[in-house]
């Protein structure tokens, strides 16, 4: 269960500010962003296997540095019932652009009391924006590449890429 926290832990001491101890601003809004977020998530391939879906919901804590137009993100992702177990996800990217951003990254799925024996790999998408102050919305896409994956014991590795199509608020200071 440690290791969950070891991405978002590494990365948040990574961002926390300057060696004075500031946080990098950007104009009147600041760069640390922390949220909540919900996301859709469908496999490339179909899975032929009772009782395992091939999609479903996936909720996540995030939080960002973005001092625009270069940043860095942290997501644990909790993905209930994904392939017949719950599963955790944390996650780090990097991120480019302000508005229209696109990102890459690099994260871990523990599901079963252990993790998986190779990382993923996803590139973003998304459109991230200001609705009130200091209150950031971000709508996103994702494509997930991991290793194969074995379902249930089954004789048959399925290729278990994924795309995802989500939402955060995160709140600025």
């Amino acid at each position: 269960m440690l290791r969950i926290l070891l991405i978002p832990a590494l990365a948040l001491a990574f961002t926390a500010g300057g060696a004075n101890g500031q946080s990098t601003t950007v104009g009147e809004t600041g760069a640390h962003r922390f949220g909540v977020g919900v996301n859709y998530w469908r496999t490339i391939d179909t899975i032929e296997l009772d009782d395992i879906d091939r999609d479903g919901f996936g909720y996540l804590l995030t939080y960002q540095y973005k001092p625009v137009p270069f940043g860095f993100g942290i997501d644990l992702e909790m993905l209930p019932d994904r392939f017949g177990s719950d599963a955790y996800a944390p996650q780090a990217y990097v991120l480019f652009g302000d508005v229209i951003y696109i990102g890459a990254g690099v994260g871990w799925v523990y599901t079963d009391d252990s993790f998986a024996d190779n990382p993923f790999y996803s590139l973003r998408l998304g459109l991230d924006f200001e609705v009130l102050p200091h209150l950031y919305l971000d709508f996103y896409s994702q494509y997930r590449f991991e290793s194969r994956h074995d379902l249930r014991d089954d004789d048959r590795r399925i290729d278990t890429d994924t795309v995802f199509l989500g939402a955060a608020v995160r709140l600025a200071f």
